[in-house]
């Protein structure tokens, strides 16, 4: 019972940021970004919400996995992804919010965010594989994602 609930509890950490998340992008979507200069390889709006739903519930199996495994090294890799997420939780408010009042420098601030994210993504996978296998294997998804978001935010920082 208590592997439940703790695999309960991830997922509920991540679908929290995913809600913060969502509060500080759905009008801003619909506002200054539905105008603004957008990489040729964007997709379309509707792409971003399915994605990353499979994409929080994957980084949470995977925080998951190695929190059953124990020991040291799944306490240092669960440190990390604490911080992985609080980084994935500001990049909304930077890149989002914060461009109507600053703009292209929020963007710029947006993109060291999500570049930082993939660093400590980077670590965070490397971190996981000889503790579960499966772990690693799961956040491949993500950091393929925020490899491409990065180039999307780059786009927006250099072109707005």
């Amino acid at each position: 019972m208590k592997q439940v609930l703790v695999l309960v509890g991830f997922i509920a950490a991540s679908f929290v940021v995913a809600g913060l998340g969502g509060l500080a992008s759905t009008s801003n979507v619909d506002g200054w970004y539905s105008t603004a200069s957008k990489a040729p390889w964007t997709p379309p709006n509707w792409v971003f919400g399915p994605v990353w739903t499979v994409l929080y519930l994957l980084m949470a199996v995977a925080a998951w996995l190695v929190w059953r495994k124990g020991g040291p090294a799944s306490r240092r890799f669960l440190r990390l992804y604490w911080v992985q997420l609080v980084l994935n939780l500001l990049w909304t408010p930077l890149f989002f919010a914060l461009y109507p009042s600053f703009g292209t420098p929020a963007l710029w601030l947006g993109f060291v965010d999500i570049a930082t994210l993939a660093v400590v993504l980077v670590v965070l996978i490397r971190w996981a594989f000889p503790l579960s296998r499966a772990a690693g294997l799961i956040l491949l998804p993500y950091i393929a994602w925020v490899a491409y978001a990065s180039t999307l935010n780059l786009w927006a920082a250099i072109n707005n």
